[in-house]
């Protein structure tokens, strides 16, 4: 499958460079491409054809055959391999208030724990009062506690570590930084369009740095951080692997329709939530905002962050194998358009942003487009186009993708194309869209909730100066439900 480039968009090479502004390649690692006159060609693996070179017949033979292959190919080469989740989760209801937001809303902020030595994470969750329920929810973690997606005073502030940036001290939390996210999320906005929303921390499951794993639970629940092998799991793998954690409490809460959680994730998060949508089947849409290199950005283009880049600045987030594909990518036998298709037939959305060159916007589109052929196998359909949309004209069909005008972060822009592209396929009734198709939930296995189910009042959100891969070069500044459950 060639693809150099196979779908001319309206604008590349020198005149992309022109529409963003030359500031866009100040103080980028030596050797970064960012003009698509300099990326070579490259060839992406076919997403239908076996790794011994047989064909992919049916939709049987993807679900049976190619797809464990490719996931298998992901943990070994790029992620890592994750352990199952715990046979049974309790939880404990830390503060309710079934008037929250000037009566909007009810929050609840529960206390989720893992195991029995103190090990777990602090979920928030908004329920809009004015929706039917149980209704649709968007899982989302943020960067830097709960307190920092929206200044509602009664959420909690963190306890766990945070990155200096969101506004704490000695990487915790301060009152400083409650609300300094919420510019990115309009909780309001998604509570009326009637979708609850459910956040943690990631650092609840690793903090975000090279010893983090001595911290998190890779340390619990995998073989230790002396003992690594090269196909172990990284950060990235960690965090996503709370996203599944976070989704088998949904699953126990009345209010919420489990069937109908999208996750979606920024930057470093938004790779997070790509894999967990491939690992865990009951995601019902997957969304990746600026996601880049190691996301939905097609690592073989070379385009802005590379696989060297992002293993020598972040070696913790993936498997230590993946970084011996750093400056050779054409040996690695997976790309992001194979990690997109794991999604399929799920509704799969990808955002990019003009300005973000290092995060390869028309790499995400051509990964999304590659992802087509098993979107088509398997009945859906997919973008739609095969040009890259101009800026701020979103497209799609079970894939939907936009370009939007401006830097690395979640607007509310994002979030209106998003909110609408979920009322397509989430919300049946409300705007013409299908329910989950069948063939998309994970097989059954047990995991029970114990303890009351708490309610939990935590926010989730990401703004542009919580993004992680700009790190590089920006300067400073009822009754439990069963789990339908795999991961």
């Amino acid at each position: 499958m060639a693809r150099r480039p196979p779908f001319p968009g309206p604008v590349h090479g020198l005149a992309l460079l022109a529409l963003l502004g030359a500031s866009t390649l100040l103080a980028q690692p030596a050797g970064t491409i960012q003009d698509e006159a300099l990326v070579a060609p490259y060839t992406l693996p076919d997403p239908l054809r076996f790794q011994d070179g047989r064909p992919v017949r049916d939709a049987a033979d993807w679900r049976e055959g190619r797809r464990p292959e490719v996931l298998r190919l992901f943990e070994e080469q790029v992620y890592g391999r994750a352990p199952a989740g715990p046979a049974t989760l309790r939880s404990e209801v830390v503060e309710t208030d079934s008037k929250a937001l000037g009566g909007r809303a009810t929050r609840r902020q529960v206390r989720v724990l893992l195991d029995d030595r103190g090990g777990g994470f602090d979920l928030l969750l908004y329920v809009p009062n004015g929706a039917a329920r149980p209704v649709p929810a968007f899982l989302v973690p943020n960067f830097g506690g709960n307190h920092t997606v929206h200044p509602d005073p009664a959420i909690r502030l963190s306890t766990s570590w945070v990155r200096d940036r969101t506004g704490g001290g000695n990487h915790r939390a301060t009152e400083a930084s409650r609300g300094i996210a919420a510019g990115s999320f309009p909780v309001e906005r998604i509570l009326d369009r009637g979708y609850a929303l459910a956040t943690f921390t990631y650092a609840d499951f690793e903090p975000d740095h090279r010893e983090g794993l001595r911290d998190g639970v890779r340390a619990r629940f995998g073989p230790g951080p002396d003992a690594l092998g090269p196909s172990d799991w990284g950060a990235i793998a960690a965090w996503a692997w709370g996203l599944s954690r976070a989704l088998d409490f949904l699953e126990t809460d009345r209010d919420v329709d489990a069937r109908r959680v999208a996750v979606l994730g920024h930057s470093r998060l938004g790779k997070t939530a790509l894999w967990a949508g491939a690992r865990d089947e009951r995601f019902a849409m997957v969304v990746s905002n600026d996601s880049g290199e190691g996301g939905a950005a097609l690592a073989r283009r070379r385009f802005g962050e590379t696989v060297k880049a992002i293993t020598g600045a972040f070696p913790h987030w993936f498997a230590p194998r993946f970084r011996e594909y750093a400056g050779r990518e054409e040996a690695l036998p997976v790309d992001a358009h194979l990690l997109l298709a794991l999604v399929a037939p799920r509704p799969l959305y990808v955002a990019s942003a003009t300005e973000d060159l290092w995060a390869d916007p028309r790499g995400e589109f051509l990964a999304a487009k590659a992802a087509e052929p098993v979107y088509r196998l398997l009945g859906r359909d997919g973008l739609g186009v095969d040009e890259w949309p101009a800026p701020d004209h979103p497209v799609g069909g079970t894939i939907g993708y936009h370009l939007r005008r401006g830097p690395h972060a979640l607007t509310a822009y994002d979030w209106e194309q998003v909110l609408a592209f979920a009322d397509r396929h989430l919300r049946p009734a409300a705007a013409g869209g299908l329910a989950p198709p069948a063939a998309s939930r994970a097989s059954p296995a047990r995991c029970s909730s114990t303890g009351p189910t708490r309610r939990s009042s935590r926010w989730s959100g990401v703004d542009v100066d919580l993004d992680g891969d700009q790190l590089l070069h920006r300067p400073p500044v009822g009754a439990a439900r069963r789990a339908a459950f795999r991961p």
